[in-house]
């Protein structure tokens, strides 16, 4: 795509790793993407307090390139109590107390590969092992979960996952819930291993359908069946 000298200028002004950058720049420029950064305004013009903070919204692309994405785990969007969110889906920060999802996730980790859990929620080691951990709307409102629905960042996370699924192969997807599900529809099994389950959330974790999905060990015999280095899936204590 060739930029106009102002869209090259829109363009220089995202704080974003280098590959994404490149692989999005048509978002990066849209009206759309414009219209998101105008919302984002009106919130701190109206004193909203959004999580996560603004240096950390892109924190799951920065921390993985695009060139190292290995495996892709969809959440929805970020927790909205304090210092929770700090751009990761399903992650939080250390010293904040683990969510009920991810003490689900940690336990069919542990039935799965007998990995200890570690003490904290702090899933940034799986991300810089090309583990991206994706929400599909990146910011929220303190307190009020859901509040950024609707506002753009669907069609920008949809983006994402086309790129990778256009111009990458044997990606591991990993969708809980009916959301993820829905938003992976359009992902070339062909190319890429998409394992579904249900959503580790208690509710929905104790229906049935989370637990013995064993996400994890099917994820790495498939990366080393395609010549790809798999993930410790083992944080640090």
């Amino acid at each position: 795509m060739l930029l106009t000298e102002q869209q090259q200028q829109k363009l220089d002004k995202v704080q974003l790793e280098s590959s994404w950058k490149q692989g999005l720049q048509e978002f990066l420029v849209s009206s759309q993407m414009e219209q998101l950064r105008e919302f984002l305004i009106v919130q701190k013009n109206n004193e909203k307090t959004v999580y996560p903070p603004n240096h950390l919204i892109f924190n799951a692309l920065n921390t993985t390139p695009l060139s190292h994405v290995k495996v892709v785990i969809l959440g929805q969007d970020p927790y909205h109590g304090p210092n929770q969110a700090h751009g990761l889906s399903f992650s939080v920060q250390k010293g904040i107390a683990i969510p009920p999802s991810l003490r689900n996730i940690f336990h069919e980790l542990h039935s799965d590969l007998g990995i200890t859990p570690p003490k904290h929620g702090d899933l940034s080691q799986w991300a810089e092992q090309g583990v991206l951990l994706l929400n599909s709307v990146l910011t929220v409102e303190a307190g009020q979960p859901t509040s950024h629905q609707n506002q753009g960042w669907e069609v920008f996370t949809d983006y994402i996952i086309d790129v990778l699924n256009e111009q990458c192969q044997h990606i591991v997807f990993i969708l809980w819930g009916a959301y993820a599900q829905r938003k992976g529809r359009r992902i070339d099994r062909e190319r890429h291993l998409v394992l579904t389950a249900a959503h580790p959330s208690p509710l929905a974790a104790n229906r049935g359908g989370f637990f013995g999905c064993k996400a994890f060990s099917k994820t790495n015999h498939y990366l080393k069946q395609n010549g790809i280095e798999p993930i410790n899936w083992q944080l640090d204590a």
